[in-house]
């Protein structure tokens, strides 16, 4: 007997309906609270039975699946914006309970748009990569806070205030005390991230230095350590994409097309993806479209010439995001195994 379950969570309660196969019954409940003890108390009453369920990729997956994985049910993560997206543009009523009927159909009739549940090892990788991209954000913010406040009195542009004299320049201008107050918060905040950094990519480079998949992507010109080991975290296991253009959609390195009769608008990128990993080929193409022995710097050249300078390296970026889709698929599942 199978049953087949949708399931709609939130962070206060979760929503299932499922279905025998056998019997045709279905059946709904709410779970409440929306934790990891509810959820195991849940999932017991299906235990020894087979079980499939698929639910959205929201914050808060990972605990789901790994309650369910405890009575051996096979779980199928799903698209947020495809699942979203097959229910039409015809305006219906909307509730938990039609989600989770939406998700159970789906799944029963084979099409469940999926993502891939990464391996536990993987997905604490890829959170550190994240956290790291998040702290690398948030020091640039309150750079452009500290900018923003030396315009605002009419000081002098400067950048690179972090680097050499460039905060004894920025003590010596004259401002009122609310603005060095700002710039004396924003200052030490950016060296309490910068400790934080510091720990945190010595750590990941350290990982990428031992890891197989990370040294066989460094030996593509212009990917580092950093750039690697945020390449491995967010791309995968690339045996999901069928081609190297679907794995620079997913990235969201794609160009948007919108095109009707004679008429197409300038195409940009679509940037439906993970932005720590267009960070991370953004940056490699930086490396690979200055040096000399660089096997892109002819087409760098040749594409800015034609495009621009910033449009040109993005088109490196998907080069090497093609060129890592095919390494890692090479070496199978040796490129994803733990350090």
């Amino acid at each position: 007997m199978t049953i087949v379950m949708g399931l709609d969570q939130h962070r206060g309660q979760m929503t299932g309906e499922w279905v025998d196969t056998d019997s045709g019954e279905v059946q709904r409940t709410r779970v409440t609270p929306a934790d990891r003890a509810a959820v195991r108390k849940f999932v017991q009453r299906f235990g020894g039975r087979q079980l499939e369920v698929a639910l959205e990729a929201t914050t808060g997956w990972r605990f789901v699946v790994g309650g369910l994985r405890r009575v051996d049910a096979v779980v199928h993560l799903a698209e947020p914006a495809e699942t979203a997206g097959l229910r039409g543009s015809k305006k219906r009523a909307k509730g938990d309970r039609a989600d989770a009927r939406h998700l159970r159909e789906l799944l029963l009739v084979g099409r469940l748009p999926e993502s891939w549940i990464p391996p536990v090892h993987i997905l604490d990788l890829r959170a550190r990569v994240r956290l790291r991209h998040t702290l690398s954000e948030q020091r640039g913010e309150w750079q452009q806070r500290i900018q923003a406040t030396l315009y605002h009195h009419g000081c002098p542009q400067r950048r690179q205030l972090m680097v050499g004299d460039g905060r004894e320049w920025l003590a010596a201008q004259p401002r009122p005390a609310s603005a060095r107050e700002t710039v004396t918060v924003a200052l030490a905040m950016i060296d309490s991230l910068d400790r934080q950094l510091a720990r945190l990519e010595k750590e990941l480079r350290a990982y990428a230095r031992r890891q197989v998949g990370c040294r066989a992507l460094m030996a593509h010109y212009g990917i580092g350590e950093l750039t690697a080991v945020t390449i491995l975290a967010e791309l995968g296991d690339c045996s999901r994409f069928s081609s190297s253009r679907q794995a620079v959609r997913y990235a969201g390195l794609d160009i948007t097309v919108y095109q009707s009769d004679r008429r197409r608008a300038p195409g940009r990128i679509s940037r439906q993806g993970p932005p720590a990993l267009r960070w991370a080929l953004y940056e490699a193409a930086q490396v690979a479209r200055r040096g000399e022995r660089s096997p892109d710097r002819a087409y760098y050249l040749e594409a800015k010439e034609r495009v621009g300078g910033n449009r040109a390296c993005r088109s490196v970026a998907r080069k090497l995001l093609k060129r890592s889709y095919h390494t890692l698929r090479e070496l199978g599942e040796e490129a994803l195994a733990p350090a």
